[in-house]
C-alpha cells in the first residue's frame, strides 16, 4: 500500500465516522449560521444538540414511536 492510498483510506474512514456520529452535521450548521447570522454567537455543540432534539420532538416524521 502506498502512502497516497493510505491517506485516502484515512480520509475516507474519517469522513464516514464524522457523518455517522453527526459531527459533520454540526460543522455544516455552524458554517450556515455564521454565513446567515454573522453577528450572532454560534451555539455550542451541547446547545445545538438540545435545539435539534427539541425540534425533532415537536416535528415527528412519521415514526411509530
Amino acid at each position: 500500500m502506498t502512502a497516497r492510498t493510505a491517506r485516502h483510506w484515512v480520509r475516507t474512514v474519517r469522513w464516514y465516522l464524522r457523518e455517522l456520529t453527526g459531527e459533520a452535521e454540526y460543522d455544516r450548521y455552524c458554517e450556515r449560521h455564521r454565513r446567515r447570522h454573522p453577528q450572532a454567537p454560534v451555539p455550542t455543540r451541547r446547545e445545538y444538540d438540545a435545539m435539534r432534539t427539541s425540534y425533532r420532538e415537536a416535528h415527528p416524521e412519521g415514526r411509530c414511536c
